[in-house]
């Protein structure tokens, strides 16, 4: 079996061949919306729940665009489902695209958008949270935080920023232990830790 350091860098590879691959970020461009690729990907976390994510923003927010942008992206053949939740009116105040995007190996990537209103409250947030975790990180920690994103089951799901937060401001090195933090730290909605 391949070591987990090495999947994760193969994951990462994958992950922008996609991006090439689509052209996601020109369709998102070509409809005046800025595009940043944030989450596990961005900070070279990405291990075996293949998911990249970007928050696109439009000014002024620009839901026809949105569904522009998303059509383009629906053209490519290895786009195979496309779903839409609009939080407009909720605290996240973004429409939320998913695309589910099929590789050569018949290996199934999320593709995360989330269409987000210039100068609300999540407006550059998480590129922020991406900016400190990745000041952050030392060896040490990102090899803990992959090695834990890879020791958990494919059926439990985990939240990116829980390993970030138990590893970084906890200090957790082992998956028990990472287990036993998650039965402490319940999380519900949207987590605002940064380090």
């Amino acid at each position: 079996m391949k070591n987990f350091l090495n999947i994760a860098i193969d994951n990462q590879r994958c992950a922008y061949e996609i991006i090439k691959q689509t052209e996601i970020m020109d369709i998102w461009q070509s409809v005046g919306a800025e595009i940043n690729l944030v989450g596990s990907l961005k900070m070279g976390l990405l291990m075996k729940h293949c998911d990249i994510d970007f928050h696109v923003y439009t000014s002024p927010f620009n839901l026809n665009a949105s569904f522009i942008a998303m059509e383009k992206l629906a053209e490519n053949s290895h786009v195979k489902v496309v779903t839409y939740h609009n939080f407009l009116e909720m605290v996240d105040h973004c429409v939320q695209w998913q695309a589910i995007y099929e590789d050569d190996d018949n290996r199934q990537w999320q593709i995360d958008i989330c269409h987000i209103v210039k100068g609300s409250r999540y407006d550059g947030f998480f590129e922020h949270v991406a900016d400190r975790i990745l000041k952050t990180l030392t060896d040490e920690t990102k090899k803990a935080i992959l090695c834990l994103k890879n020791e958990t089951p494919e059926s439990e799901h985990v939240m990116g920023i829980e390993y970030y937060q138990a590893v970084i401001r906890d200090g957790v090195r082992t998956y028990d232990d990472f287990k036993k933090w998650r039965k402490i730290h319940s999380i519900e909605g949207i987590v605002e830790w940064m380090p």
